[in-house]
C-alpha cells in the first residue's frame, strides 16, 4: 500500500493566514458565545503558528565561509 503524496502549492505561512482569515470571518457571522470565541481562538493560533514558521525558516542570508 503506497501513501498519496502530493506537493502543497503555496507555502505553511500562507495557507495559516488563509485559515486565519476565513475563521475570523466565520466568526463575525455567529452570535456571541462559547462557539465565537472558540474560532476567535483558533484563528489566533493560526496566525501564531505562520509567526513561529516564519522565524523558524532560515533567512535568505548566505553563511559565512
Amino acid at each position: 500500500m503506497q501513501r498519496r503524496r502530493f506537493k502543497q502549492t503555496d507555502s505553511l505561512e500562507i495557507r495559516l493566514g488563509d485559515q486565519a482569515e476565513r475563521l475570523r470571518k466565520e466568526a463575525q457571522g455567529t452570535y456571541p458565545g462559547v462557539e465565537r470565541e472558540r474560532l476567535i481562538q483558533r484563528a489566533r493560533q493560526a496566525e501564531t503558528a505562520a509567526q513561529m514558521s516564519d522565524w523558524l525558516r532560515p533567512s535568505a542570508i548566505p553563511a559565512p565561509k
